[in-house]
C-alpha cells in the first residue's frame, strides 16, 4: 500500500500553490480534482475581469504578466501553464467522495480508486452548490445559478437577482446584447463591492431606465412565463419573464466537511481550524483558500489566501 505525504483535494490556484510548496520541499503529494484545472475560474463568466491586479495572482512568486486587470481566459493560461511547467502530480476528473482516518492515515475514497496519506488538504473553493432561494419555481430549466455570456439572452425578458459583482456582469453584459433586464435587489442600493470601474455603469443605466432595478425586493415564485416579486412596499407584483439569473451565490460543499470529521460553527458554519497552522480539528486534515470561510465566502480569495500553502507545509514539515 502506497502511502503519500500530502494528497490535496482540489486544484484550483490555492490547491496548486500547497502542490508547489509540496514539490519544493520534496512531500511525495498528489492532486486530486473532480474536473479540470482550475475548474472553478473555467467555470467563470466568459468575459469577467478579476478586481485583483495579475501581481496578487500570483502564486509561487511565478511571474504573471497582464497589461490590465486580468481576465478568465488569462487566468486560465497562467495557472495551467504552471501546472504544465511544474508537471505537477494532478488526477483529472476524479471526484473524492469521502475522507476517513484509521490511525494516523488517511483514506482518500474517490470515484476512480482509494489513496492513502498522511495528510490530507482540503482546497475546494465554493463555487459548486449555488445558495437557492428555496422558492416554487426554482427548478424550471429558464433558471441559472451560473452565468456565462450573454449572446443566449438576447431580445428575452430576464430577471436578474442580487446585486453583487456577478449580478451586475450579468445584467450590463445582456442589456448591451437586447435583453430586456430587470433586477430584483434585496438591499436599499447596488452593492458596495462591487467593481469600481463598473459601480457607476450599472447605477447610471439603472437612473436613465435602460434597466429597471427593484430595491428592497423579494422574488417569491417563479412561473414558465412569469416571475413574482414582493417590492418595498409591500405589494405583490407579477411580470413577463423569459429567464431568471439567479446570482445568488455559492457555498462550500458542508456534507462533505462535516463527513470528513470537520467541526462546523455558528450560523454561517464556519470550519474549525488553527488560524497559525490552518489544521482543523482532526489531526493532520488542513484547510486551504476560500472553503475556510464557510458561508462568509467574501472572506478569502487568492490574494489573501496564498500564504495558506505555505504554513501548510511548514507545519507537515515540523512534525
Amino acid at each position: 500500500m502506497k502511502i503519500l505525504d500530502l494528497l490535496i483535494i482540489g486544484a484550483g490556484p490555492i490547491g496548486l500553490n500547497c502542490a508547489l510548496e509540496a514539490n519544493k520541499n520534496n512531500l511525495n503529494y498528489l492532486i486530486i480534482e473532480k474536473g479540470t484545472i482550475v475548474n472553478s475560474l473555467f467555470n467563470y463568466p466568459l468575459y469577467m475581469k478579476f478586481f485583483s491586479t495579475a501581481d496578487k495572482l500570483e502564486i509561487d512568486e511565478i511571474p504573471f504578466i497582464s497589461a490590465a486587470k486580468p481576465g478568465r481566459q488569462e487566468a486560465l493560461e497562467y495557472y495551467q501553464g504552471i501546472a504544465r511547467q511544474k508537471n505537477l502530480n494532478i488526477n483529472l476528473y476524479e471526484k473524492v467522495l469521502k475522507v476517513s482516518k484509521n490511525n494516523e492515515i488517511f483514506e482518500i475514497e474517490t470515484s476512480k480508486a482509494k489513496y492513502y496519506s498522511k495528510n490530507v488538504i482540503i482546497s475546494t473553493g465554493f463555487y459548486d452548490i449555488p445558495n437557492l432561494m428555496n422558492i416554487p419555481g426554482e427548478n424550471l430549466e429558464k433558471v441559472k445559478h451560473y452565468y456565462t455570456e450573454p449572446y443566449p439572452y438576447a431580445r428575452q425578458k430576464i430577471v436578474v437577482i442580487g446585486s453583487s459583482n456577478s449580478s451586475v456582469d450579468a445584467a450590463l453584459e445582456t442589456y448591451r446584447k437586447g435583453a430586456e433586464v430587470t433586477m430584483i435587489i434585496r438591499n436599499s442600493e447596488i452593492s458596495p463591492n462591487v467593481k469600481y470601474w463598473v459601480k457607476p455603469d450599472i447605477e447610471n443605466r439603472i437612473a436613465e431606465g435602460s434597466i429597471t432595478a427593484h430595491f428592497n425586493s423579494e422574488l417569491i415564485e417563479i412561473k414558465e412565463n412569469s416571475v413574482i416579486f414582493k417590492d418595498r412596499n409591500g405589494k405583490i407584483n407579477e411580470i413577463e419573464n423569459d429567464f431568471v439569473l439567479a446570482m445568488t451565490g455559492y457555498l462550500p460543499d458542508f456534507d462533505f466537511l462535516k463527513n470528513s470529521g470537520i467541526e462546523l460553527q455558528g450560523d454561517c458554519l464556519n470550519p474549525f481550524y488553527n488560524t497559525e497552522t490552518m489544521e482543523t480539528n482532526v489531526p493532520n486534515l488542513y484547510l486551504a483558500g476560500v472553503v475556510c470561510g464557510g458561508k462568509d465566502t467574501h472572506l478569502w480569495f487568492i490574494e489573501n489566501s496564498r500564504i495558506h500553502a505555505e504554513i501548510i507545509v511548514q507545519h507537515i514539515l515540523s512534525k
